[in-house]
């Protein structure tokens, strides 16, 4: 069973629960178990951050809510899966990037007011953001796929994605 945190912040649980679907998402893809990365997970992997990025745009433009009958109002945020190192190393930087974001906002001053993020930790989503970003564009486009023959494979697969309904 996922560890649960609580927090008051309606949106934090929608930037936890986007980054939690994100991390399970890259850590079941194809090319968790190569050390390669196809170009449709490279396609999801920047689609992933600028979906974060959307959504933090988003909130910060929204107006300070006074939600003086329903704040503080306790939710419940699934830490997320179990996430295991995987073959990818370039797969494990993000993923663990990926947990930092989720749980620095997670345990943010702004997970205790009703709404929208503090400059700080709008500052904190956005940072780790282009630190997400960067790493793709400066490592993953110009230094993977590196070959390993006697190294590999170290890690097991993480098998395969949920099925049926």
């Amino acid at each position: 069973m996922p560890e649960v945190l609580v927090v008051h912040n309606m949106d934090i649980v929608g930037i936890n629960n986007r980054i939690n679907r994100f991390i399970e998402e890259m850590y079941k893809s194809n090319s968790s178990s190569v050390n390669n990365i196809s170009d449709a997970d490279k396609n999801r992997m920047v689609e992933y951050i600028d979906a974060i990025d959307g959504l933090h745009d988003w909130i910060i433009a929204q107006p300070q809510v006074d939600l003086p009958d329903t704040t503080p109002k306790d939710y419940a945020i699934k830490k997320g899966i179990e996430v295991a190192e995987v073959e990818n190393e370039s797969i494990n930087d993000m993923l663990r990037m990926f947990e930092v974001m989720r749980d620095e906002m997670g345990n943010s001053q702004s997970s205790r007011i009703g709404s929208g993020l503090i400059k700080q930790d709008s500052k904190r989503l956005r940072d780790m953001t282009e630190r997400c970003r960067q790493f793709y564009m400066q490592y993953i486009l110009n230094f993977v796929p590196l070959d390993y023959p006697e190294s590999s494979p170290q890690e097991p697969t993480s098998g395969h994605g949920r099925q049926g309904i």
